[in-house]
């Protein structure tokens, strides 16, 4: 059980919300959050009973809570079984393999150009945003000043990359890597999905997905922050359930401090 995280909690939830018999209907919201309680339960008798360091079921909340609006992701697993399905759509391929290792808005996603890689130095720089406005590409500044910003990428996606931008007939260093728009892609990923039978996310809950894996690897807000072009106050006020509780062990520390400064009086007392 203390291999459960509060990602799992999450996964298990977006399993039981999109569930549905055989003629279509899902479970109902008195029953899911009557199964999570049970869960969680469970959990508090392990903290209570077997020094369980920490209920995963509790940070995330109940189905519906404030604390899980919003936050729908793929674990890792979901989305290796997602990406094999565009194998035989390249672009789509290379597109959602740069959207879930980075992290990275869509809008910025569809601006980048080869000039934005480095791949001597493994890096991904950020520094615009593609919208279309009646019928016509735009691009435009990031969407806030922390949006502009270097990432190191895996030598895995450099070599992935490298072998997209080569085998583009003409694709000078300011084009356009990826010329669909969003449209395009909700397509695509509906697709994928049907076929992976990997539950539905929008394309924005690719970078819930990358913060989350971020956060299991065990990041800090801060460090997540810079990569994603975030606020770190924004990280830990959003995925605060996501983190894993900090609280047993700065007890654990002040206990230690307090039986030095008691061993430390007791010393004094004898002395005198």
């Amino acid at each position: 059980m203390n291999e459960i995280k509060p990602t799992d909690i999450i996964a298990w939830q977006n399993e039981m919300i999109n569930m549905r018999d055989k003629k279509g209907k899902g479970l109902s919201n008195t029953y899911k959050k009557t199964l999570h309680n049970q869960i969680s339960a469970i959990f508090n008798h392990a903290v209570k009973y077997y020094e369980l360091s920490s209920n995963p079921a509790a940070k995330v909340g109940n189905f519906g809570s404030e604390k899980t609006k919003g936050i729908v992701f793929w674990t890792q697993e979901e989305f290796e079984t997602f990406i094999d399905t565009m194998r035989d759509k390249p672009m789509y391929y290379y597109i959602f393999s740069v959207m879930y290792w980075t992290g990275v808005r869509t809008g910025e996603l569809l601006a980048l150009t080869p000039a934005d890689f480095d791949f001597d130095k493994g890096t991904l720089t950020i520094n615009k945003s593609y919208q279309r406005l009646q019928g016509k590409d735009v691009i435009t500044e990031p969407k806030t000043p922390k949006s502009n910003r270097i990432i190191k990428i895996t030598d895995t996606l450099c070599e992935e990359m490298k072998e997209y931008i080569s085998h583009q007939y003409k694709l000078k260093p300011q084009d356009r890597l990826f010329p669909v728009t969003k449209s395009n892609l909700t397509n695509a990923m509906k697709t994928g999905c049907e076929k992976s039978g990997v539950k539905r996310i929008t394309l924005h809950s690719i970078r819930h997905s990358h913060i989350s894996l971020l956060i299991n690897l065990g990041f800090s807000a801060v460090a997540i922050a810079d990569r994603v072009g975030h606020e770190s106050i924004d990280i830990t006020y959003r995925y605060a359930h996501l983190f894993p509780s900090k609280q047993i062990e700065m007890v654990d520390r002040l206990e230690e401090l307090q039986n030095v400064s008691q061993e430390f009086r007791q010393e004094k007392s004898l002395q005198k």
